[in-house]
């Protein structure tokens, strides 16, 4: 696991390249791993912050280890989903950087709030990452708990998170929890289709009125399932952040380094109380919306093609192998322990026991109510009912 600090400074000590162009011609954005895996000392954003990270090898191999168990445990998910054991999957096979290097940023008092594909984000918390297959598969509701990981239950209403960790950041600045280091910051996930739900521009709104301590992360995918960011938006998603009164920038997804580097200075400004940020992770959904999705009906194979050459497990593999700080023997031993994961997870999935439907009702309340002991009553005499008969 990486632990190294960003080492953002303003104004620059040395000479830094400016963020660079996209080879689209897209608008600037922080680079610090190239797709070739030349790494980039640091880059001054457009507003003059200098962003650099100072890694130990052993960091710099835990994140490339995070990337590959990480990819590896979704694609086991989405396995199991197309032989019936999963109800349906998110994958997020091509944002693996964007949310390692996101969630490697926080730190231990820093709340997360998701959508239901960040499982990077959530492993990087700790979870074990059965969790939300349990949730995908019908035998539970998921499980963590919140406050112990510092990480929200999973979102499905798309955006409506953003309104949960806007309230949860006011909060925090509330309590007197801002203006230290070790102060709180709240990070909010969402995609590119989610800046068009009204619940994301409230949340800009209340965020940026109150100053509330609180990143807003966009992993922009280029999709909103079958929409293209062209449909969703007129300019660049992060310059929407300066109608709202705070800063917006642009980050390559692919990018696990910059990734890190711009997340924890903006969590950082956010615990020393200077309030919101917008972060647009510049990236690409490599496989389906969900597993109920099918990409080729609306994108080309030439497009996909081309961001597997940006690859983000790719760049940092080719990084740590230019460095001399990893070799053959690590990266296969990275390998056989993601195959062992992802063998035990999915042997772990196929053991879950399904549920008695009658403790759909055990935690609707925590007191109970006399109205759902008679609803539970009715449900059981319903089932037995089809006890014994031809049916």
């Amino acid at each position: 696991m990486a632990k190294g600090d960003p080492g953002v400074t303003r104004g620059g000590r040395r000479a830094a390249p400016r963020s660079r162009k996209g080879a689209t011609g897209d608008p600037e954005l922080v680079q610090l791993l190239t797709p070739e895996g030349e790494r980039i000392d640091s880059v001054t954003g457009p507003d003059g912050t200098e962003y650099r990270v100072d890694f130990t090898d052993e960091e710099y191999r835990g994140l490339y280890r995070d990337l590959v168990l990480v990819r590896k445990l979704d694609a086991e998910a989405t396995a199991l989903q197309r032989q019936g054991e999963l109800g349906i999957w998110a994958s997020l096979l091509g944002q693996e950087a964007a949310q390692v290097g996101s969630g490697r940023a926080l730190r231990t008092q820093d709340m997360a709030f998701p959508t239901y594909r960040e499982h990077g984000v959530l492993y990087c918390r700790g979870i074990d990452p059965i969790m939300p297959l349990g949730l995908f598969r019908g035998v539970d509701q998921g499980g963590w708990d919140p406050n112990e990981f510092k990480f929200n239950m999973y979102t499905i209403v798309i955006g409506a998170q953003t309104l949960h960790a806007t309230g949860y950041a006011m909060g925090v600045a509330m309590d007197g929890k801002t203006g230290t280091d070790d102060g709180e910051a709240v990070i909010a996930y969402f995609g590119d289709g989610a800046t068009s739900q009204g619940d994301v521009n409230e949340s800009f709104v209340w965020a940026g009125v109150f100053n509330a301590p609180l990143v807003f992360f966009c992993q922009n995918n280029q999709y909103a399932i079958s929409e293209p960011l062209e449909r969703q938006t007129r300019i660049p998603l992060y310059q929407r952040a300066a109608g709202f009164g705070f800063p917006g920038v642009r980050v390559d997804g692919n990018d696990v380094l910059a990734t890190y580097a711009v997340t924890r200075h903006a969590l950082d400004n956010a615990r020393h109380g200077q309030g919101p940020s917008l972060i647009e992770a510049y990236t690409y959904r490599m496989g389906a919306h969900t597993t109920s999705d099918d990409p080729t009906r609306y994108r080309i194979a030439s497009e996909v093609e081309a961001w597997q050459a940006k690859d983000p497990i790719a760049r940092m593999k080719a990084f740590l192998d230019k460095q001399q700080i990893a070799g053959a023997d690590f990266f296969a031993e990275v390998d056989e322990q993601a195959r062992r994961e992802s063998v035990h997870l999915r042997e772990r999935v196929l053991a879950m026991p399904n549920p008695e439907p009658t403790t759909l009702f055990d935690h609707v309340y925590p007191n109970g109510s006399p109205l759902l002991d008679e609803q539970r009553e009715q449900f059981s005499k319903y089932l037995e009912s089809f006890e014994g008969s031809a049916h």
